[in-house]
């Protein structure tokens, strides 16, 4: 299958463009939340189901601009790979509606905790699952963020529930699309598409029932629709920052997401940010600055 591009330049000028793709697409992933608080009191699992829907659409559109629907039609058509993707599509719908749901309980602090486990949760489900080795610095990572969440639950008493959903989600998201080596681009088309019947039977009770919101005016139709393209574009433009940078560059640009989600939760919305929140974040910076910086020694010269 042909590698997700939107550009066909390549050379130093490709190289140069990197890290604006990637501030493009770790950027907007951590501008999100403003997008969501749009919604209002609409329920997160509708948000989700118009995301899915819309971005089932957008990115078919893309792929027929790209003359690679015959990549996606041949995917279609392997059932052990469907099979698959229907369960990282699963796990994807439940990542992203937790999410929408977080940022719009007014969680969007413990949101951005989420994304901030969610390398050292991959690293670890490498070790168990790929029997891939951890090396000093990353052992000492887990450790350190285990200690940090450990610290918030016996300090305030309750579960972070939603980081830890994120993050485990997300991450066996990543551990089970390696066993299916598909461009991004074109595996989350079928994802979505996979998703997209029982989301349109959703949405389409809800209408019946008059209890939707897509036709409540023009504004939140447009928000609708717009989710598809909020959801697509980050994507796209991290596709071409990954081709252009190498994996430990692209690994320093992803804390741009949860970090300004963050300063989104505390600063624009509110919400607090407590000395407990401190340590375990402190926790878990420590935990991330070891995991890149061995990460960063680990990795072989060139092109990512």
């Amino acid at each position: 299958m042909k590698p997700d591009n939107l550009s066909g330049s390549h050379g130093s000028n490709s190289l140069d463009a990197g890290p604006l793709y990637a501030l493009l697409a770790y950027g907007s992933w951590g501008l999100l939340p403003v997008y969501w608080k749009f919604f209002g009191s609409v329920p997160a699992v509708e948000v989700l189901s118009h995301r899915m829907i819309w971005s089932a659409v957008f990115l078919c559109a893309i792929l027929l601009v790209q003359r690679r629907l015959p990549d996606l039609l041949a995917l279609l058509k392997s059932a052990k790979q469907v099979r698959v993707l229907f369960l990282t599509a699963s796990l994807l719908s439940f990542n992203w509606g937790l999410y929408i749901y977080g940022v719009n309980s007014d969680r969007v602090v413990e949101a951005s905790l989420g994304y901030y486990i969610n390398p050292l949760v991959t690293v670890l489900l490498g070790f168990i699952f790929l029997k891939e080795r951890l090396h000093r610095g990353q052992q000492v990572a887990v450790v350190l963020a285990t200690v940090g969440v450990a610290y918030f639950i016996w300090q305030l008493g309750t579960v972070p529930w939603i980081a830890l959903g994120l993050a485990i989600s997300f991450a066996f998201y990543g551990l089970l699309r390696k066993v299916v080596p598909v461009a991004p681009l074109v595996g989350l088309a079928v994802e979505t598409l996979l998703i997209t019947p029982i989301t349109l039977t959703f949405v389409g009770y809800l209408g019946f029932t008059g209890n939707g919101h897509f036709t409540s005016s023009p504004q939140m139709t447009l928000l609708f629709v717009g989710a598809g393209v909020a959801t697509s574009m980050p994507l796209l433009w991290f596709n071409n920052a990954a081709k252009r940078l190498t994996l430990a560059t692209l690994g320093f640009f992803q804390y741009l997401a949860p970090s300004l989600s963050l300063l989104l939760g505390v600063f624009l919305y509110g919400e607090p940010f407590t000395p407990t929140h401190a340590v375990t974040f402190s926790c878990i910076w420590l935990a991330l600055l070891l995991y890149s910086f061995t990460a960063l020694r680990k990795q072989p010269q060139g092109r990512g």
